[in-house]
């Protein structure tokens, strides 16, 4: 059994890659984890200011909001599940303030596996791949982090099409295999 945390970055509740997450947890659980999906939309998570009061107060930040929480769960978490869509060839700014504010206890969020969710409008794959760097950077600064897979929601635009994707039953599997 593993603690699996899912980060769905979509500012739209029920959009695509929020769906995709769904899919995701469904399948965890019914493998035996114990899984809990955030949307980060719904949080009060600020950008980091770039302050270092985290490095001189043992990992605590000076901004009191949600972060604090969701950082913690992020190092209690075995996987973490990164989810976006594409703004711009980038993450969804939500979710790039979470993995900023990480930065005050950057060192504890550590052998984790990651798996990444990322929904576009395009059809070419090729238009997801900056938005995975970013995810893939993030990782890159995990110690011992272990991609284990991503799920490509592609020719995704209105709210609730990535169902008739074969993503919407890969997401599914996905989770059923951590």
């Amino acid at each position: 059994m593993k603690k699996v945390l899912i980060l769905s970055g979509s500012p739209r509740k029920g959009g695509n890659s929020d769906i995709l997450c769904d899919q995701f947890a469904k399948g965890a659980r019914e493998a035996g984890n114990v899984v809990e999906k955030i949307r980060v939309a719904d949080k009060k998570i600020s950008y980091c200011r770039a302050c270092y009061y985290c490095r001189d107060h043992g990992g605590e930040c000076a901004i009191k909001d949600d972060m604090a929480e969701v950082l913690q769960k992020m190092i209690d978490a075995d996987v973490i599940v990164l989810a976006s869509p594409v703004y711009f060839y980038s993450i969804a700014a939500q979710l790039k303030a979470v993995i900023d504010r990480t930065v005050a206890r950057w060192l504890e969020v550590k052998n984790k596996e990651f798996y990444y969710i990322v929904t576009c409008a395009e059809e070419d794959k090729g238009a997801t791949l900056t938005t995975l760097d970013c995810f893939r950077g993030y990782a890159d600064c995990v110690q011992g982090a272990v991609e284990k897979g991503v799920i490509y929601g592609t020719g995704v635009y209105e709210k609730g099409k990535i169902v008739a994707t074969p993503a919407y039953r890969q997401a599914y599997e996905m989770g059923k295999s951590v």
